[in-house]
């Protein structure tokens, strides 16, 4: 089977190639997927560049999220068969033709989707997901403030935050990205590169939840952003990862300060998590009051350029390579 392979020490996008590799061997309980799309995330980026190395035990491919059909069942797997069409979080190993998933991490094509839409869903869905319902505990009528909103999980999190009856702040960079957050359904949408943002947050009432990527100086203001008992969940550090906190602000306000990967959780979690978004989430994207978005779609062959448009910044949404 075909596979993206790194060939170099990954620091550019013109390093990765279209390799040939043994089809995967199907484990206990799992199932073979034949690859129709992949998303790229920014995990891809930073494992590319050797900052983010797989967990023992997981495919060294790139590729985390795929949806595709079922070509082989292994043994013990019940409940999936040949010909299913289904998206899924894998522990790597999506940049491929074929992909071997964990039959408990499938997830069924939404009702009206694409499989181009529902190659874009499964690790953004459950990183929000995890992070913005159970660490951040978001409730109706509270208000989520997220950074990033043009970002695949930015725009998740409008979206989700929305469809619980939260409020949502996002900040994102430039009027372009700023008008896209705010037609995904943000109540407020700061340009975090004409202003800061503390004082618009502040004047609109505080955030209950904040759902961060970027860390670096952020946090701190975070933290003044944030209300009585309010929780901050850290999903990201693409600014810097080392913070200083001034922890009397955490003491004052009963603060909670948290945040998860999805990639280093074990198998069982990834189970229990997926059967938590199919039953809560998905029937939200098969009302259409959450939307895939999905900015560019790269063929296989180009995922040298779907890395460098990731790169760039300037994506609105998610990137996903097509085979």
């Amino acid at each position: 089977m075909k596979v993206v392979s790194i060939d170099g020490d990954g620091q550019t996008p013109e390093q990765l190639r279209l390799i040939e590799m043994p089809r995967p061997e199907l484990a206990q309980g799992h199932v073979l997927i034949r690859t129709a799309y992949a998303g790229v995330n920014r995990p891809d980026i930073l494992q590319r560049r050797g900052l983010y190395p797989p967990p023992p035990g997981a495919s060294p491919v790139l590729g985390l999220e795929v949806s595709g059909t079922i070509d082989e069942a292994g043994p013990g797997v019940t409940g999936w068969k040949a010909g299913d069409a289904v998206c899924a979080l894998v522990n790597g190993g999506g940049y491929a033709e074929f992909a071997a998933v964990d039959a408990r991490h499938l997830l069924p094509l939404p009702k009206g989707l694409t499989l181009e839409q529902a190659g874009s869903l499964p690790e953004t869905v459950l990183t929000v997901y995890a992070n913005l319902m159970e660490h951040g505990a978001l409730k109706a009528n509270e208000t989520v403030l997220v950074h990033g909103g043009n970002s695949g999980i930015g725009s998740m999190t409008i979206q989700m935050g929305k469809a619980i009856g939260a409020k949502v702040v996002a900040t994102a960079r430039g009027a372009d990205k700023c008008a896209f957050a705010k037609s995904l359904g943000a109540d407020l949408v700061i340009d975090s590169d004409a202003e800061d943002f503390i004082a618009p947050v502040k004047d609109f009432g505080g955030a209950d939840v904040v759902l961060d990527i970027v860390a670096g100086d952020f946090v701190a203001k975070n933290l003044l952003c944030l209300n009585f008992r309010g929780r901050m969940v850290q999903v990201g550090t693409s600014r810097a990862p080392a913070v200083e906190l001034d922890l009397r602000r955490i003491m004052q306000k009963q603060a909670v300060l948290t945040g998860s990967m999805l990639r280093p959780r074990s198998p069982d979690e990834k189970a229990r998590l997926t059967a938590a978004v199919k039953a809560n989430v998905w029937p939200l994207i098969e009302a259409g009051r959450i939307r895939p978005v999905i900015d560019r779609v790269f063929d296989f062959a180009g995922v040298a350029a779907a890395h460098a448009y990731m790169d760039s910044g300037a994506h609105k949404g998610k990137v996903v390579l097509k085979f």
